[in-house]
């Protein structure tokens, strides 16, 4: 399996939510959507990956990473649906459509580089994480411009179809191949559950520092808008840089190493940030902190893969992505309850934390760099 189709594929995935963080002031707007009823229809998003994830391991152990070309095809089709819709409750089924897709691509193109890995190819994972990440960051800026000019929601999400339909075209020569033999169910060891419960703290960490950095520098620092967006940009521009970093690493130290010393960075990151003085060295910190995380997913969601017989890929990949999923369901609530009953000071101390515990784990997670079968 060549590694071009899955890479196109992660930068599609990326490139999509880069589009949807900007329009979301706009289609907020257009459904007439209070913030409580918005985030109840953002919650649709999570609700309907969660079993898609479980389902798309089943598949794709049964089928092979040939579903991932018929699901970026549907990805493409209903992309534009959340910039058409004008009430809650359609945004909310639209956003399920879209959630469900997600699980089931997050799932598939991470089989797929796992496969590429296991057959001879290079470790692509590290960079296709890269390419997730710099697809939001470039969509996300070209966007932004784009939305300044005018331009309407559902023409930006629009544009993301056809980059989705690009990445189908690249991943079509790896059709469906019957794997009769794949046992059913959701395949669930402790090695698994351990790996995905590693890369829940983590998300909790990434999901923590996007969301919560401009209300930080902005509340804390008393910094002006354009200071507090360069928080969530910086930390996209870490995350990018970050994972293309790690892609070499990784080979040279081992996945254990590289995940223990990625989460000393990120504490050290977060804890500058959390005492910081002013915006700049916050800004420092949260660049770190973006780094050291950064490398975390990929690491863990490599080992996976590769710890996996070809029988069983897609299942144990899918247990691990969906309990690491949790991590991006509560950690900004998490880190909205300790700062609201402490301070934002105290919210970004438990994300340095959290980092911490990570790096603490890298060494004794099971599974972690294996190369047997979980």
């Amino acid at each position: 399996m060549k590694p071009g189709g899955p890479l196109l594929a992660f930068a599609a995935f990326g490139a999509y939510w880069g589009v949807w963080a900007v329009v979301v002031p706009d289609v907020k707007e257009q459904t007439g959507a209070s913030v409580t009823a918005f985030g109840v229809a953002l919650f649709a998003v999570a609700a309907a990956a969660l079993p898609a994830m479980i389902l798309t391991g089943r598949l794709v152990d049964r089928r092979g990473p040939g579903l991932v070309a018929p699901v970026l095809v549907g990805y493409g089709l209903a992309a534009v649906l959340p910039g058409l819709v004008d009430s809650v409750l359609a945004l909310a089924v639209a956003l399920a459509v879209i959630g469900a897709l997600s699980g089931a691509l997050d799932v598939g193109i991470n089989v797929a580089a796992s496969t590429v890995e296991t057959t001879g190819g290079p470790r692509i994972m590290q960079a296709a994480h890269a390419l997730f990440s710099g697809g939001f960051l470039v969509a996300a800026l070209a966007s932004g411009l784009a939305r300044s000019a005018g331009v309407e929601p559902a023409l930006l999400l629009l544009g993301s179809s056809a980059f989705f339909l690009a990445a189908a075209w690249f991943n079509r020569a790896y059709p469906p191949v019957p794997r009769s033999a794949a046992p059913a169910g959701f395949h669930v060891s402790w090695p698994l559950v351990a790996l995905g419960a590693v890369c829940a703290v983590a998300f909790v960490v990434e999901g923590g520092i996007e969301s919560w950095s401009a209300l930080f520098l902005e509340t804390v620092h008393d910094a002006p808008p354009a200071v507090g967006a360069l928080g969530p940009g910086l930390f996209a521009a870490a995350m990018v840089t970050g994972r293309a970093t790690g892609q070499r690493l990784e080979g040279r130290v081992g996945g254990r190493r590289l995940l223990a010393g990625g989460g000393v960075v990120a504490a050290a990151g977060l804890t500058l940030t959390a005492i910081s003085p002013g915006a700049p060295l916050a800004l420092a910190g949260i660049l770190l902190g973006g780094a050291g995380v950064s490398i975390a997913a990929p690491t863990i969601l490599g080992a996976a893969g590769r710890g996996a017989s070809p029988e069983r890929r897609g299942s144990s990949v899918a247990t691990v992505t969906t309990i690491a999923y949790l991590g991006f369901i509560v950690g900004p609530p998490s880190f909205g309850a300790v700062s609201g009953a402490l301070d934002l000071r105290a919210g970004m101390a438990l994300l340095a934390g959290l980092a911490l515990v990570l790096a603490a784990a890298a060494s004794r997670t099971p599974g972690l760099g294996a190369r047997g079968h979980p």
